[in-house]
């Protein structure tokens, strides 16, 4: 179970880091599969940092375990409630090939166009899942980057301006980002409206390699603009505190 602090933490700041919560089997098991995939469509030879696989989940039980055969999807409705969450479709296998010499300039938040379009509002989600499955201790190594507390301010922002508005880079104040650190097994839980983006790769000689599942309620689809408003309308327990 999450701790108290730790469900006050991704109120606050939209994330949580949970240490090792997929076990060892199943993280093996994973990173073989990892092996094939990355075998039978490997990045190009100068390829350097980010690489990803979207896969059906269907088609992938060594890379869903990780998050079904583990505490992983419980934790997660934990913050939107026991049973409200749909199991996710697709995985995405995430590589930070080193060396990569880079620091993101601003987050972004999971939208197609990067500029409002007026258009119906679609691809969000509740959470992002994310499974460490390889160590990132120090920085710079590969790390997702989060901005604290933007999944608030973006809300905020859709408030006063409207859904109309959505897009990848809502303009709002930044605070100081954060990389995202932990060892392979550790569990990353993170609010659809934090934003974030892909670090560099500098600091070690290893690539990093990540499962990420974005997951959503089960009526989520149905008022997507509503939730860019209400942070906290597909996560029950915590609009009860």
């Amino acid at each position: 179970m999450l701790s108290g602090s730790q469900t006050s933490e991704f109120a606050e700041r939209g994330f949580v880091v949970v240490p090792q919560v997929v076990r060892d089997d199943l993280l093996d098991r994973a990173a073989r599969r990892i092996d094939e995939v990355v075998a039978a469509d490997p990045p190009a030879a100068d390829k350097r940092g980010s690489h990803f696989y979207y896969l059906r989940t269907e088609d992938e039980p060594a890379l869903m375990a990780p998050l079904t055969g583990s505490p992983a999807f419980a934790l997660a409705e934990e913050l939107a409630g026991a049973g409200t969450l749909e199991v996710p479709w697709q995985v995405q296998v995430a590589l930070n090939i080193p060396p990569y010499s880079h620091r993101p300039g601003l987050p972004h938040i999971d939208a197609g166009n990067p500029e409002p379009t007026g258009e119906p509002v679609s691809g969000t989600f509740t959470l992002l899942a994310g499974v460490l499955m390889t160590d990132q201790l120090t920085e710079n190594s590969g790390n997702l980057w989060v901005w604290p507390g933007t999944h608030l301010t973006h809300a905020a922002y859709f408030r006063d301006h409207g859904p109309q508005m959505f897009c990848a880079y809502p303009p709002v104040d930044l605070p100081e980002p954060e990389q995202i650190k932990g060892r392979a097994g550790d569990l990353l839980l993170a609010h659809y409206l934090l934003g974030h983006n892909i670090g560099g790769n500098y600091a070690s000689e290893q690539t990093r390699r990540a499962l990420y599942f974005r997951i959503s309620a089960l009526d989520h689809a149905s008022r997507r603009d509503e939730f860019l408003q209400d942070p906290w309308l597909d996560y029950g327990p915590l609009r009860s505190q």
